[in-house]
Formats: C-alpha cells, structure tokens, sequence
C-alpha cells in the first residue's frame, strides 16, 4: 500500500490534480469545517489565548502577504478543497467580523487551534472547545435559514462537506504532556478508544443535524513533527516512533469507527483523509517532491517555535518556504498542504461527487 501512495502522490506532483470543479459544485454547496488549528482560518484571533497566528511571518505567502490566523505560511488544505469544489479559494472564519453569512453560504469554518475531542485539550490553551463550535454551528444553520430560506437551507446543510480535523493536540498537548492527568485515567488504548467514542458522538450529532457528507481526518505522524523531534533527544532528533504508533493504532479505530457509524445512520456518507501515509511518504522521500528540509520548520530555527515564538522578531526564518515540509514546529506549509489535497481531491474526496 506504501507504494502506491508513493507513485501516487509523486504522479501529482507533475499532473494536474483537480477534477471538473464545476461538476462537484453541482453536488457539494458548501464546505463547512471543524477541528483544531489544522483548519482554523482565524477564529482564535478573536479569543483571548496565547495561541494565535495573526502576525507576520504567518501569513506572508497568503494572497496580499496578510496573516489571517492560519497557522501556515499561506493556505491550508481546506482552502484547497474549497477551490477545487469551486466554492472560492479560501474558507472564512465564523468569527471573523469582516464576514457574515453571505460569505458564509459556500464555505465556514468554526476550527480553533489548540483544541481537541476532549474538553480537557481546549482548557490547557484556553480555546474553543469542540462543543462550542458545535453551538457555532448550530447558530449558523438559524442564520442560513433566515438568508437562504428553508428550502435552500436545508439543502445547502445536507448536501455540504464537512471537513473534520482534530485529534492530534489530545495527545501532544494533553495526554503525553501529562498536565491533565489523563494519563492517570487511562491507558494509550484506552484514550484513544475514549477519544473515538467523542468523535462517533460528534458525528453523529452533526448527522442529526442534518449533515450527510463527512470528511474525517485522520492523525499524521505526529512523532515526526519538528517539536516532537526536538524533544526526542535521546532519540538524536528523529521521529518518535512511539507517537508514530500511537497515531496508526488511533488511526486503525477511526477505520473502524467510520464503518460502525455508516451502518447506524441512513443515508450518511464518511470517509477518511488518510493524510498519515501522505505525509510519511514525503517526509521519508523528501526531494521527490521539491523539498530539502523535513526536521526543522521554515520560521524561526525551526526546532521549538510556534505561535508568538514564529514572528518578524525571529532572524532565522527561511527565505523559501517551499523547500520546508512544515512552516513552524508544528504546521505544514501551503506546499504540503497542496500535496495532501492533491492526492485526496483525486481518491477519497471524489466519492463525495458522484
């Protein structure tokens, strides 16, 4: 199966990845986005948490150069997506007073960054946690009732993708940190089973809902994250594989998970983003895609810096983003982000349109 994503995500790189984005539009209205600061397009500016993205460097590849709250040089993968399905080539943030709900009929996203499945990951950087974006969300379907009227509503929230990433900062910032005490609560196994029962929960409220079309995410490698090398001293600063593991067993009961909801909720469609073979192939085969470095982050050293660490303050950001596979010590660049695109508009996401 390695090899395969291997051929496949290097065929992408030298062909045009996209289908007809005018056929999907005729059958996906909306991208509507949940998760953590894989996909928040600014919605902790508007907080009070130290985790925020709105300064440069971040930012600075964007169109205008304008740091917008993504925790990335420039877009995200769910802008991406969005402009593959023709739906504009950036997804607004719920909270940004600069849109409402015109804006918010094609593509919004509720995300914050630092928060998880588990209430308690959203405590430890004072974010939005999953539930209130879930209230967001619900206050969005009132508003688009009143702009689009029933009819359009309805259909607009049935026929929508939803795009859920989250997952990660429940175990890097909650459960191996051991500031929580979940540790002393549950085993890995058992977290991880904790985790994907909060998850199934998710769905399946945002399923009665009205949602059908759902996009769930699964955990990159997180071991090899440039902070998580750093910390691995012992290792000399390379992967963690123990994290690694813990991302593939999480992963292999998401599968599962998945599987158990399309039996227990009629005429719901899921699929997975299967973005930790993508992002192991390109970080074990680096210069077939363009890229020289996949340790180290493009801002700052590269090693430990994120959020108000990654700032013009920093005299050692790299000039050129796209040799890097992450931008900060924990987030991938826009190249990365159109690579894993790439191969999902062209596998999994192409189901959601027939």
């Amino acid at each position: 199966m390695a090899h395969r994503i291997a051929f496949f995500v290097s065929f992408l790189v030298l062909h045009s990845p996209f289908r007809s984005s005018a056929a999907a539009r005729t059958r996906i209205p909306a991208i509507i986005v949940f998760g953590d600061s894989t996909v928040d397009t600014g919605n902790n500016n508007g907080i009070k948490t130290i985790l925020k993205s709105d300064f440069q460097p971040y930012g600075r590849d964007f169109d205008g150069g304008q740091p917008t709250g993504r925790f990335c040089n420039g877009r995200i993968a769910t802008d991406f997506i969005a402009e593959a399905l023709g739906l504009g080539s950036a997804v607004p943030a719920y909270l940004d007073p600069a849109h409402g709900i015109k804006d918010f009929t094609t593509a919004v996203c509720f995300a914050s960054a630092g928060t998880g499945l588990d209430n308690a990951t959203s405590d430890v950087m004072n974010v939005i946690p999953l539930w209130k974006e879930l209230q967001y969300f619900k206050r969005y379907r009132m508003q688009l009732q009143q702009h689009l009227g029933p009819y359009g509503a309805r259909r607009t929230i049935s026929e929508a993708l939803y795009v859920i990433s989250i997952g990660t900062n429940d175990f890097l910032e909650n459960y191996f940190l051991l500031i929580t005490g979940r540790f002393k609560q549950f085993s890995v196994a058992d977290y991880e089973d904790f985790l994907i029962s909060l998850a199934a929960d998710f769905v399946t409220e945002i399923y009665r809902l009205g949602a059908r079309k759902v996009l769930l995410t699964e955990l990159p490698p997180m071991g090899c994250l440039p902070l998580e090398r750093t910390i691995n001293f012992l290792g000399f600063g390379e992967c963690n594989e123990k994290y690694n593991q813990v991302a593939r067993e999480y992963n292999a009961k998401m599968e599962v998970m998945a599987a158990d909801l399309l039996t227990a909720l009629p005429g719901a469609r899921l699929a997975i983003n299967r973005i930790y073979g993508v992002v192991d192939n390109i970080i074990r085969n680096p210069s077939q895609f363009g890229f020289e470095n996949v340790a180290e982050g493009c801002c700052g050293t590269g090693l430990f810096e994120m959020g108000y660490l990654c700032s013009q303050m920093n005299p050692h950001t790299c000039l050129d983003a796209d040799k890097y596979v992450f931008w900060d010590s924990f987030h991938p660049t826009e190249k990365t982000y159109r690579l894993i695109v790439d191969f999902l508009i062209n596998t999994t996401l192409w189901e959601f349109m027939r």
